[in-house]
């Protein structure tokens, strides 16, 4: 069920240290609606996508992670430092997701795929204040964003783990299983780019190079 908000319980309210965080970038998606173009540097304003995210929340998050699964050097020259996928076969998301949570060397770690367009600025903070014991998933004006998340990254890496096993790959089982908290944000559409429409709407152009 969404949150209205904030809990009484102050143990599950209290806001996570950003040093206890880690954001989570989703890069290694196959693009196939748009050609297979590297979603991770298509630019806007001249910026890349990951570099977009890495700039938002630097100063939310103290560490920093890019699930991709090609060019990896040149995620390194940008400084910045990606996983690739270890689960064989085409898993989707959760391939990626499993590959950030075995990554990570934080309590917590905040999802986001690469190529949405916007997120509201109290984001972070309205997932961890609304947050279960596991975490906290966001729910946009368009619905659902399995992705967009807050997670424990123990209790989240033995379930992933248990759902790869019985070949369970749906993002939102794992919510359920977690008993993680749908986090209602209204009036927040954070916007995919995902085909050429978008990409002319957000003006992105496709290709950069550091």
């Amino acid at each position: 069920m969404p949150a209205p908000g904030g809990r009484d319980d102050e143990s599950i309210a209290a806001a996570i240290r950003a040093v206890d965080i880690t954001l989570g970038i989703l890069a290694g998606g196959r693009a196939t609606r748009l050609g297979g173009i590297d979603k991770a540097w298509m630019e806007r304003g001249g910026v890349p996508q990951v570099l977009r995210w890495q700039r938002r929340f630097a100063h939310e998050t103290g560490a920093l992670l890019v699930s991709a699964n090609r060019d990896l050097p040149r995620y390194a020259q940008a400084g910045l430092h990606a996983v690739a996928d270890r689960i064989a076969g085409d898993r989707g998301p959760i391939a990626g997701l499993d590959a950030l949570l075995a990554g990570c060397r934080t309590p917590w770690l905040l999802t986001l795929p690469v190529d949405l367009v916007g997120v509201n600025d109290c984001l972070l903070p309205s997932l961890c204040s609304a947050r279960g014991e596991n975490g906290a998933f966001a729910i946009d004006d368009d619905g659902l964003q399995p992705l967009v998340a807050l997670w424990r990254v123990e209790a989240a890496t033995l379930a992933l783990s248990q759902a790869v096993e019985r070949n369970e790959v749906a993002i939102h089982s794992l919510h359920e299983r977690l008993r993680m908290t749908g986090v209602r944000l209204e009036g927040v559409r954070f916007g995919n780019l995902n085909t050429p429409d978008d990409l002319r709407a957000a003006g992105v152009t496709p290709e950069y190079r550091p």
